[in-house]
This record gives C-alpha cells, sequence and structure tokens, in this order.
C-alpha cells in the first residue's frame, strides 16, 4: 500500500513540477534549476543549494478557523532562517484558532509531500501569504516539488507570478 501511495504522490509532483517550469517560463521568469541529493530539511537543502538559509522560501501550511463551521488554509511563505508566527497569521485573518494543517491535509492542498511544497499556491482553498523580509534578498530558493531538485527564482520574478498577500507573518528574531 505504501508503495502505491509513494507512486502517486510522486506522480502529483511530477505534474506539478511541470506546471510549475510552464509557468516560470510563460511569465518570462529568471530562474535556475539546482540538482542536489534530495533532501527536504530546510537548514541542510541550504547547504546542498551553497546559499544562505535566510535565502530560502519556508512554506508552511496552516489552518485558520475563522467560524463554528468555516476553515480557511493558508500557504504561509517565510524566509529560512525565520519562525512563522502563528499568532500574526490568525489575526490577519481575524481567526479563532490557528494551527499547522496536519500532514495529509498540508499536502493535498501543496500537491506535494512535504519537504517540497512550492512558495505558489495551485489550490483554489489554499490562501497565499508571504512574509515581506523574503523580498529582502534577489533571489529565493525552494525545492521544486521534488526532494532532489530546487530553483532559484529572481524575487521580483516571484513577487509577479505569484502575487502573495504580503504581510508580517514571523516572529521577531
Amino acid at each position: 500500500m505504501s508503495g502505491e501511495v509513494s507512486a502517486a504522490h510522486e506522480a502529483v509532483d511530477v505534474k506539478l513540477y511541470e506546471r510549475l517550469i510552464n509557468d516560470l517560463e510563460a511569465g518570462g521568469a529568471r530562474y535556475r534549476l539546482i540538482d542536489h541529493e534530495p533532501e527536504g530539511r530546510t537548514e541542510l537543502v541550504c547547504a546542498l543549494r551553497g546559499h544562505d538559509v535566510s535565502e530560502a522560501a519556508k512554506c508552511l501550511v496552516v489552518m485558520v478557523k475563522t467560524g463554528k463551521k468555516r476553515t480557511r488554509y493558508v500557504l504561509a511563505v517565510v524566509p529560512g532562517d525565520a519562525r512563522l508566527d502563528l499568532r500574526a497569521v490568525k489575526e490577519l485573518l481575524e481567526g479563532s484558532y490557528v494551527a499547522f494543517a496536519g500532514r495529509e491535509k498540508a499536502e493535498e492542498l501543496a500537491g506535494s509531500v512535504s519537504g517540497t511544497v512550492l512558495p505558489f499556491s495551485y489550490h483554489p482553498e489554499l490562501e497565499l501569504i508571504a512574509d515581506p523580509a523574503l523580498l529582502r534578498v534577489p533571489e529565493l530558493y525552494f525545492n521544486a516539488a521534488r526532494l532532489d531538485r530546487s530553483i532559484a527564482l529572481a524575487t521580483d520574478d516571484y513577487v509577479r507570478l505569484a502575487a502573495p498577500r504580503l504581510a508580517p507573518i514571523t516572529t521577531a528574531s
């Protein structure tokens, strides 16, 4: 059974990877592909790619209750060396409760497995919010919906193509 689930995730990830590359090409984005050993943990993959952790786009799926029967999901994108401030996300969405989404729900909404989540939302129920601190670096690095390949993308092209809601969602260091 786990082999079937893994194969299903891999098929979804390939489609998502291809969609991302097609979107970057169609949008005239400036990007580079970086092949490396399979790794999804931010600090370790940054070392493999050869850049500072602050240049990584760390992607986290968050669940926010905004009413008794209303739940919203957020794809929060923060610098790799920052911590997501769940309270800031809750306040931004005027929620009553906030938590990281469960792994299964996060992977369903993101379209890829943990460690490969893109800083782009391709799911209508996944609102994209990025911390303005991401804009401090000229290039963002992230796994490209797979553990063995990353993308270095010009930050201004990321903002133009992904069109995230920009809001401070990290804790003070």
